[in-house]
């Protein structure tokens, strides 16, 4: 009789305790865990050119993402490399970047991102400075991609920009435009350009360039027939507009440009992007694929909504150009 007691005894002692431990255990998987140290991620940023618009796009996507946390030296590593608008250097960097498995490209500039676009389907692109994703063949959609590319669009007010230069140059019957017959984005905006001149009544006439060899020969042809210039956000003039400047300050000829890098380095105005801003907010969008939040597939294509007047007080002096008020009054003015 004593015996069984003790033994139900030993078995209720030995069933509490087990509740007890078990209870202190569920005490503890309700204990939040502490966060564990982000794993460094590797990224490799390829840029066409070395050109004021794409070294801000450049520097506004490495700071977009340390805004989300990723910051150099800490949790991300950069394999920085341009390409110096050769296309065997984009092949180049693009295998390299494979071959050493970043986690993901951003790819400045359109030829940039087809290039590496070629060469993985896997690894996460996100781009910037390209101007429409579909037409170079890099999404399926601007609005879905479905592809491993995703990114923000350069596209210009490219209207409103015919519209300042028709404020600048009132009388301008005939308009010039200079760009380089490779890239795709040059063209898109041309296209543009034409349409919304021809409801103007105004006539384009058109000079195309491969490299910026051929930019003086460019300008040359088309002094004398046109009363003005308008350069679209094209790679091969915006890395060489002194060579273009140094045509059209003789002739007295305002250049209208696509972006306000370009007018720093000699046009007349803009109604531009803003190159940073896109490069940041690409930066955004990297870090969303980078923390698991977003896939490249599923992203829309970002673009600029606002865009600010510039205009170049020194180049207007130069060529005798007296500026309206209308235009000055909210410009960044360069002096």
């Amino acid at each position: 009789m004593f015996s069984l007691k003790n033994s139900k005894v030993k078995a209720l002692a030995a069933g509490l305790m087990l509740t007890l431990a078990l209870g202190v255990m569920g005490c503890g998987g309700n204990k939040k865990e502490a966060p564990k140290k982000a794993e460094k991620v590797n990224v490799g940023i390829v840029q066409l050119v070395e050109h004021a618009a794409l070294d801000a796009a450049n520097k506004g996507f490495v700071e977009g993402l340390a805004s989300k946390g990723y910051k150099e030296g800490q949790n991300i590593a950069y394999d920085r490399q341009n390409a110096q608008a050769d296309q065997s250097n984009l092949q180049n960097i693009a295998h390299r970047f494979v071959n050493n498995k970043v986690n993901l490209i951003c790819a400045i500039a359109t030829p940039a991102a087809q290039t590496v676009a070629n060469v993985t389907s896997d690894i996460p692109i996100v781009a910037t400075a390209v101007t429409d994703y579909k037409t170079a063949k890099l999404v399926k959609d601007n609005a879905k991609p479905g592809t491993n590319v995703t990114g923000t669009t350069d596209m210009n007010p490219v209207e409103q920009q015919l519209d300042l230069l028709l404020k600048l140059v009132p009388n301008a019957k005939s308009v010039g435009t200079i760009y380089c017959s490779s890239e795709v984005n040059s063209q898109l905006q041309i296209e543009i350009l034409k349409k919304a001149a021809a409801a103007k009544g105004v006539t384009v006439k058109e000079a195309t360039v491969s490299n910026v060899n051929d930019i003086q020969q460019a300008a040359r042809s088309l002094v004398g027939k046109v009363q003005a210039i308008y350069v679209p956000t094209d790679n091969v003039l915006a890395s060489a507009m002194p060579t273009l400047v140094s045509v059209t300050e003789e002739a007295k000829l305002p250049v209208i440009c696509g972006e306000g890098g370009m007018v720093k380095a000699g046009g007349m105005a803009t109604l531009g992007v803003d190159y940073y801003k896109l490069g940041f907010q690409a930066g955004e969008m990297a870090a969303d694929i980078l923390s698991g939040k977003s896939k490249p597939a599923d992203m829309a294509i970002q673009a600029q909504k606002e865009f600010k007047a510039m205009v170049n007080l020194k180049e207007a002096e130069k060529i005798g150009l007296k500026v309206p008020e209308d235009v000055l009054k909210g410009a960044e003015l360069v002096k």
